[in-house]
């Protein structure tokens, strides 16, 4: 637990990448009427949830006036609401809802994190930004050994993965794995599965619904059981 404190603490103080910043930053001094007046985290987010997970789900960064702004992944926007709400049926939250730091919520058996840990403009971080962030994530996974499970939540945190688990000298099959919902991919013993993101575009037009999601979980601990 030291070694996640002294990352999330390393996390939260990083400055790396000046765009980022100064976006993570404007975003909180300028936030719309319905957040007016609330005080925003508006630096790094480190991850959350269970110390010694058997599922770690990794997204693309946190959302502006999500985790953002409450400083914890998938806290206080839709995202956060189709997701928390998902883990709690699957037995993975003691709640359904992700509101905000102070809401009670916790994780059973599962960690939520992100390839990139500031809020990015447009949600489409750089490739630089990226390749500077992304060694956080891969300290996360090593601090997490216990992970049977990767769940990559859309198809840049798919290649994050991919792309830490390589960096490490693990051996990605060739030809490499695509990500798709469903997609599952085994990696030096790790089973790293795809879902669409729990983003609005895709929520409220249909593309992933909450039995899409459900069933991806069950597949999810049905492939970790011993």
């Amino acid at each position: 637990m030291d070694g996640l404190q002294h990352l999330a603490d390393e996390v939260a103080a990083c400055s790396a990448c000046p765009r980022l910043v100064a976006w993570r930053e404007a975003v909180g001094e300028e936030p719309p009427a319905r957040y007016r007046g609330q005080r925003y985290w508006s630096r790094g987010v480190p991850g959350f949830g269970d110390p010694d997970p058997w599922l770690f789900i990794v997204g693309l960064a946190p959302a502006a006036h999500g985790a953002n702004r409450t400083g914890r992944m998938f806290t206080g926007d839709r995202s956060a609401d189709f997701l928390v709400a998902a883990l709690h049926r699957a037995g993975l939250a003691n709640q359904a809802e992700s509101t905000s730091r102070d809401d009670g919520l916790r994780l059973i058996g599962c960690r939520m994190s992100a390839v990139v840990r500031c809020a990015p403009p447009a949600n489409k971080p750089m490739p630089g930004e990226r390749d500077t962030c992304i060694p956080f994530l891969a300290r996360e996974l090593d601090l997490c050994p216990g992970s049977r499970v990767i769940l990559a939540l859309g198809g840049f945190a798919w290649d994050g993965v991919l792309r830490v688990l390589a960096a490490r000298g693990d051996v990605i099959p060739r030809p490499r794995p695509r990500f798709a919902h469903g997609a599952e991919a085994v990696i030096s013993g790790i089973t790293v599965m795809g879902t669409y993101h729990p983003s609005q575009q895709n929520t409220f037009t249909g593309r992933l619904t909450p039995a899409m999601l459900d069933t991806v979980l069950r597949r999810a601990r049905s492939v970790a059981a011993p």
